[in-house]
């Protein structure tokens, strides 16, 4: 028998595409062109909470511009956090072309030599004693391959992962993962997957949360617990842009090698100079014991991402941890060498640390004029502002939407995450004109809304 749930809306990792707002945002923006090709989508698409019914339709992509079907040009401060090279990329798509032209795939039984040029640059740019590579076509596989080593490193199969957390869209990666719009109705997911309260402060508070969310509640489950594989989690919650405190990565690490867990950090929408850190983790001067990245790895233009990991972790000799047909892609491999060396190139690194500082400091002089705004935080290139409302500051879920659709009719394009974090997470290319644009549509729309636009 096929269930039909009528569940309520969930907001969490992304904006709602089921909702007025968007339904009003297709008939009033979209062509009937357009209309025409969103119902062939969803009618030959599975239908999914985030996606279809999709928002509308692309022609093109260029830098930090997306181009709709209608000639539409928006500034994407979302792009699925894969631009840090900006899209369209010439210099990754020439690698790419060169590459199909050479050789477009290598038999998993194969080695090539830009997937071996790949783990060797990534052993050489991560953090600390991580220079061990595995290759795979997607972020959630990654996390996949990180869970399995942890595992074969340490004998035990027990995790701990925050709430509201997320790390993938597998039955492995919900498992560890905390949001429960990708776990409810599934089922019993992964045994031995332990959730503790994340240390966000935009979260409303409930009794004993400072306790329960700090360090020493880690070492206590871990305690209790007693075989603990790993602990695993984003450095920061990128989505609503929320850093730990200060010390709680150190106190972490202690803590896990007090118990003998593996550290694994998920960077995968944040890696590769996002943070205005080639990786997150070193803004915390904290090395996991293995690293997930990805998403922007491959360029914007191929779908890759990597677990890089200590060399005394490497025991998987008699099991597959991936073996991924794509897994040693030499394209995709060439994509990623090109991006990486991008980045260095054009310094993106260091520019998003002072794009982020300039952006940052505008959002928080526009955010002086509107009563919507109760927070503005960032770091590097990923930026949020925290809509509240009332005396009694609770979240502006409604707002958030409606000033999303007043951006994207002006032609900005961002994330709504949590219900009410505008989440801005722009190309590490984005120029001071683009800067100043995105600053004045948002400051418009936070108008528009806020008169009962």
């Amino acid at each position: 028998m096929i269930r039909d749930s009528k569940r309520p809306v969930e907001r969490s990792e992304g904006d709602i595409n089921i909702s007025p707002h968007r339904q009003k945002w297709i008939q009033e923006q979209l062509d009937e062109k357009t209309r025409d090709l969103l119902n062939e989508d969803a009618r030959y698409f599975l239908h999914q909470s985030l996606s279809t019914p999709c928002l509308n339709a692309l022609q093109s992509v260029s830098g930090s511009t997306i181009t709709d079907t209608q000639g539409r040009d928006y500034l994407d401060c979302h792009g699925n956090s894969v631009h840090q090279a900006g899209f369209a990329n010439s210099d990754v798509i020439e690698a790419v072309i060169e590459q199909l032209r050479a050789l477009p795939f290598c038999p998993r039984r194969f080695t090539n030599e830009k997937a071996v040029a790949l783990a060797k640059k990534l052993g050489d740019i991560a953090p600390g004693d991580l220079n061990k590579v595995l290759l795979a076509p997607g972020g959630a596989e990654a996390v996949g391959m990180a869970l399995k080593l942890a595992r074969l490193a340490t004998g035990r199969f027990k995790t701990v992962s925050w709430w509201d957390s997320f790390h993938g869209a597998t039955m492995d990666a919900i498992s560890v993962g905390g949001e429960r719009l990708f776990r409810q109705g599934l089922g019993p997911l992964m045994p031995g997957a332990v959730h503790v309260p994340p240390p966000y402060s935009y979260r409303e508070p409930f009794p004993g949360a400072d306790t329960l969310s700090s360090p020493e509640y880690i070492d206590y489950v871990m305690e209790r617990e007693g075989d603990i594989a790993a602990f695993i989690a984003e450095p920061m919650r990128c989505t609503e842009v929320v850093e730990p405190p200060e010390n709680y990565w150190r106190d972490v690490r202690a803590i896990c090698d007090k118990h003998g867990a593996l550290l694994i950090f998920d960077e995968i929408p944040i890696c590769l100079g996002r943070t205005g850190y080639m990786f997150a983790c070193e803004k915390w001067g904290v090395t996991p014991d293995i690293l997930c990245i990805g998403k922007g790895l491959g360029g914007g233009v191929m779908p890759l991402a990597a677990i890089i990991a200590r060399a005394d972790l490497d025991v998987g000799q008699h099991t597959a941890l991936g073996h991924y047909t794509h897994e040693k892609s030499p394209v995709a491999a060439a994509a990623a060498l090109a991006t990486i060396n991008y980045i260095e190139k054009k310094k993106l690194v260091k520019r998003a640390r002072q794009a982020g500082f300039e952006m940052l400091s505008a959002l928080r002089i526009i955010a002086k004029k509107h009563t919507l705004v109760g927070d503005v935080r960032g770091v590097g290139l990923v930026l949020g502002l925290e809509l509240t409302k009332g005396r009694d500051n609770r979240p502006a879920t409604d707002e958030a939407e409606r000033i999303m659709y007043a951006c994207m009719r002006r032609g900005l394009s961002f994330k709504v995450s949590g219900g009410n974090v505008l989440t801005l997470m722009p190309p590490l290319t984005i120029t001071d004109d683009e800067m100043g644009r995105a600053i004045q549509i948002l400051d418009q729309a936070l108008t528009e809304v806020e008169q009962g636009g």
